[in-house]
């Protein structure tokens, strides 16, 4: 059997070097989702209040971003409405951030990864609304799954209630600003959104800093040298970083696979979150139910989509 580009057979050193590239794309988009995952450990680690955590994390993130950019030569000119656009979507990822940290420090990251997990229902319920789509009978489906499984984590785990509502705001804005952001990516460089996306993360958190500085419901602080370490790690390595080798890797692999994987995020940060934390995030049967089901549901959303194109 002979591998073929084009018309063009691969020679057998070609066919293993591109299987060595597929393997190290797996390997290095697991490392990626494995990061992700870590983004919950460091924010029960840093100390700070959710809103501060988040500014220095987007602070730090535009940074690297930039730093990314102008290596890469990459043009930044983009058109006013654009510019806005972005500013306010931007908004809308640093509020997602606030509350998903702030869930964590409410509950704790198990509960919060559980309900942040629902981001896939709420985002095929949007779908529909901003690319006047018909609503999918298996997605319907599936949005029950999920709610079954919340139903398990609600009614077991009700000390932390507060926190799961949190977690589930977070998770729709976590919908909402993929959905808008896929009504952009086609006119601009995913790159460059994020960057200015950041930015705008960064002045709506600003603004409201000191505004709650100037009436006294926040006091503004630094942070200790152990919050500044976690926070550098959270922008660049949490953010800049695994977004630049996610574009790297989408170059070899499906973005079927690509968006399998990721959805494993929560599997991997409910383990880390066990051994490293230990009692704390030791929950009931009923939690693990739920979050099992919710998951499942989750992975067999696109594992759904490519049966269907490999069947049409």
């Amino acid at each position: 059997m002979e591998w073929f580009v084009g018309n063009q057979p691969l020679s057998l050193h070609k066919i293993i070097t591109l299987e060595n590239l597929h393997l190290r794309s797996h390997l290095k988009l697991h490392f990626i989702v494995i990061i992700y995952g870590f983004t919950a450990i460091l924010g029960k680690l840093i100390t700070l209040p959710a809103p501060l955590l988040v500014f220095y994390r987007m602070l730090i993130a535009v940074i690297a971003f930039y730093v990314f950019l102008k290596f890469k030569k990459t043009d930044l000119s983009i058109s006013k409405i654009q510019f806005f656009k972005l500013f306010g979507i931007g908004v809308i990822v640093a509020v997602h951030w606030i509350t998903f940290f702030g869930a964590i420090q409410l509950s704790n990251i198990s509960v919060t990864l559980g309900c942040f997990a629902t981001t896939t229902l709420f985002t095929s319920l949007l779908e529909p609304f901003f690319f006047r789509k018909r609503i999918n009978a298996i997605e319907v489906l599936i949005g029950l799954l999920i709610i079954l499984g919340l139903y398990l984590i609600f009614r077991f785990e009700t000390r932390y209630l507060l926190g799961m509502v949190v977690a589930l705001i977070s998770a729709f804005l976590a919908g909402l600003f993929t959905v808008l952001n896929k009504k952009l990516v086609s006119h601009q460089k995913a790159s460059v959104i994020s960057f200015y996306e950041m930015m705008g993360g960064v002045a709506g958190i600003a603004i409201y800093l000191i505004i709650s500085i100037w009436t006294r419901t926040t006091v503004m602080a630094l942070p200790t040298l152990s919050d500044l370490f976690y926070l550098l790690i959270l922008g660049i390595v949490c953010t800049a970083y695994a977004f630049a080798v996610t574009v790297d890797i989408m170059k070899h692999l499906s973005a079927y696979v690509v968006t399998l994987t990721i959805n494993l995020e929560p599997v991997y940060g409910i383990i880390m979150a066990y051994f490293i934390f230990g009692e704390s995030e030791h929950m009931t049967g009923g939690f693990y139910l739920g979050t099992t089901i919710i998951l499942m549901s989750v992975l067999g959303y696109p594992m759904y989509h490519y049966l269907k194109r490999k069947t049409s």
